[in-house]
């Protein structure tokens, strides 16, 4: 009877651990070590507009130029495996003065990694985004936002952060199959400090790409002006 306890007791602990760890791994306010920015606490009405993954040949001039003509300077998360075969489409977006980040280079789930594969996916990403002529310290952001232990350590120790999000629209299947939907998701969710998350680098049906001008458009209405993810956080360290 003892043992079958033993054995109970020991099962419910692993079981409590493991879901707490599935809720850490996934969290995008919360991680074991160094610092990690889902939004900025800032009274003024500023957002940051982020983008993840390529470039692709596809879809770069596509969003450089909504973002020309709305004046609007955005942070793209690049995956180095993209960087490394399309470098001139990177190499756009920071002459088109475009803060870059590292999001990885494999786009791997950096939950069950080794040490050494997050360096090497975090060091030859930033080699590339350098090679693409973005000389400046550059953010990480987790692919699909997982993270555990290995990816929190390496940042700490190199005084980087783990960017993420607050806003979005694409986390809800419903949501992410309407370009309109996706405009209302942001307007309405949306605060001062934000980041929003957009993907339009892998988008054929362009729902989420045609959504970023009104999306601009109707943050600027409500009085929202837009920075890189650098500029709202030292916004945030001037409070």
């Amino acid at each position: 009877m003892r043992k079958l306890i033993a054995a109970a007791v020991v099962l419910i602990v692993f079981s409590v651990v493991a879901v707490v760890l599935w809720k850490v791994g996934k969290s995008r306010t919360f991680q074991f070590f160094g610092e990690i920015v889902p939004r900025v606490e800032t009274s003024q009405k500023i957002v940051a507009l982020t983008f993840d993954d390529g470039p692709t040949p596809e879809f770069t001039d596509a969003i450089l130029g909504v973002l020309r003509e709305e004046d609007v300077k955005a942070t793209f998360f690049l995956i180095g495996g993209e960087l490394e075969r399309h470098l001139d489409e990177g190499r756009k977006l920071v002459a088109a003065g475009h803060e870059i980040g590292n999001h990885s280079y494999s786009h791997t789930r950096m939950i069950l990694v080794t040490p050494s594969f997050v360096k090497e996916e975090i060091e030859k990403t930033d080699d590339l985004i350098r090679a693409a002529g973005c000389d400046k310290p550059t953010h990480f952001r987790p692919p699909y936002g997982k993270k555990l232990f290995a990816l929190p350590l390496y940042l700490s120790q190199h005084d980087r952060q783990s960017i993420t999000w607050d806003v979005e629209p694409e986390t809800y299947p419903e949501i992410a199959q309407s370009t309109d939907a996706i405009v209302k998701y942001v307007l309405d969710n949306t605060r001062p400090g934000s980041i929003i998350l957009l993907h339009v680098m892998y988008d054929p049906e362009r729902k989420s790409l045609n959504a970023v001008k009104p999306v601009i458009e109707g943050l600027k209405q409500k009085g929202f002006r837009f920075v890189t993810v650098s500029e709202l956080i030292d916004a945030g360290k001037r409070l």
